[in-house]
């Protein structure tokens, strides 16, 4: 985004403006004290020559690695269009649009992201949006109480993203809400619907489904949905985007489909970028939408039966009484938003098809390669997508530290969350990885195994 500097009359102008004698005046409320403080810690300025050299120096620092790690944010190529338009002005500086007048762009391209994610979900709405995918999951679970009104307590399987279990259970445990953890089949590495006879006449809000789950296997979610439908719940699906291209979407899950689907859509054309920003989806029934927090876009024609675009559901605590908010922390993502959208417009949906395909055949393709050269297979029965929890055998911390020695980044440990599963790597293969990728990786982890 260009730089526009006020020149020295500018500045002037605006402080007469307003009254100010100059630029210290518009800061005299805070004591002098405060305002003179030395900052010690920090270095002294530095041109703008040296701020590059030293940033491209860091950069170096952080090496080229080759990724295998997954677990909830993974790499995709993102296509070089995808960023050049989000980062236009207009879109890069535009702020939330209260006035749909002068917002249409902004209020158009949120539409079209509600409808591509909705089509993705096979849902009937869908807001715009969330902080991120853990946070989502939350707001959704706070949402099925609500519709629910006679249960504070919802399933949950241990399947879900880690991350995600405890930023549900930070959130809504001083609500009164209570998560019963289900514990997974480590044969398959999924939850069986036969797990759930125990629970079968008590009372829960929503059972949680994660597809595919954080260990990469694809839960039933067919017969999962329909148990908790006759239980009287609803079902809160956990997805990836870009698995839905080839898997069901959570509408069409079981006899009734789920109520709501949540998941992160860093996926969608947002890089690995030392953590974010990212940003969470939801999507529900029609049934549910006035439940549903953060903002719905909606179209409609105007006097003139021009197409035109406004706000239609905003039911946060800027609009109406804190009390009966649906949400007091939902945001709007706006730029990562907006990058989804031109990623999943530029895509298309068989170009999403083709991404998820290309995933999927290379973790099978690297699970092969791994199995020839080094005799290690999954330690899970169930298909997978593009993730998969390899048994090794062995000491992970110390194997990753061997392909890191290599220049791969060769999965995630997962004892620290998951102790019964030490001597195991949770991998991912997505479309980035090519053929010499994949015998590299194999063949740097038969060298650490020895």
């Amino acid at each position: 985004m260009p730089f526009i500097p006020h020149t020295d009359e500018d500045v002037r102008a605006m402080l007469a403006a307003i009254g100010a004698s100059d630029i210290e005046a518009l800061f005299d409320e805070i004591p002098a004290s405060l305002r003179r403080v030395r900052l010690t810690e920090v270095p002294p300025g530095a041109s703008e020559q040296d701020v590059t050299r030293l940033m491209h120096e860091r950069a170096e620092q952080d090496g080229r690695w080759l990724n295998f790690i997954g677990a909830g944010a993974y790499e995709h190529h993102i296509p070089a269009a995808v960023w050049q338009i989000a980062t236009r002005g207009e879109f890069y500086s535009a702020y939330t649009p209260y006035q749909a007048e002068a917002s249409q762009g902004t209020l158009q391209t949120l539409y079209e992201y509600q409808s591509m994610m909705s089509s993705l979900t096979g849902l009937d709405a869908t807001n715009a949006s969330l902080y991120d995918g853990a946070s989502g999951l939350a707001e959704a679970i706070l949402m099925a109480v609500r519709l629910h009104k006679s249960s504070h307590r919802v399933l949950i399987p241990a399947t879900v993203h880690p991350a995600y279990r405890k930023v549900a259970r930070t959130i809504v445990a001083n609500q009164q809400i209570e998560l019963v953890e289900l514990p997974y089949c480590t044969e398959q590495g999924i939850t069986l619907p036969e797990s759930l006879a125990r629970f079968g006449g008590e009372a829960f809000a929503a059972l949680v489904l994660p597809q595919p789950n954080f260990f990469g296997c694809l839960e039933r979610v067919n017969e999962l949905t329909d148990w908790a439908h006759a239980q009287g719940a609803l079902v809160i699906g956990v997805v990836n985007p870009v698995a839905l291209a080839l898997l069901a979407p959570p509408g069409q899950w079981g006899s009734g489909g789920a109520d709501v689907a949540v998941g992160e859509g860093q996926p969608l054309g947002v890089p690995l970028s030392s953590g974010g920003p990212y940003f969470g989806f939801m999507s529900c029934k029609q049934a549910h939408v006035r439940q549903m927090p953060g903002r719905i876009v909606g179209r409609t024609m105007d006097r003139e039966g021009r197409p035109g675009f406004t706000l239609t559901l905003q039911a946060r605590e800027q609009h109406i009484r804190r009390s009966k908010a649906t949400s007091n922390i939902c945001t709007n993502q706006g730029l990562a938003v907006t990058a989804a959208t031109i990623h999943m417009a530029l895509l298309g949906p068989q170009g999403l098809k083709k991404v998820a395909l290309t995933c999927h055949a290379n973790l099978r393709d690297l699970l092969e390669r791994v199995r020839r050269t080094t005799g290690r297979g999954p330690r899970f029965a169930a298909p997978c997508f593009h993730e998969s929890v390899l048994a090794i055998d062995s000491d992970a911390a110390r194997v990753l530290a061997a392909l890191r020695q290599q220049g791969i980044l060769g999965g995630l440990d997962l004892a620290a969350e998951y102790p019964e599963l030490a001597g195991t790597l949770l991998v991912c293969a997505t479309e980035t990885k090519t053929p010499e990728d994949l015998d590299r990786y194999a063949a740097a982890l038969a060298a650490a195994l020895r």
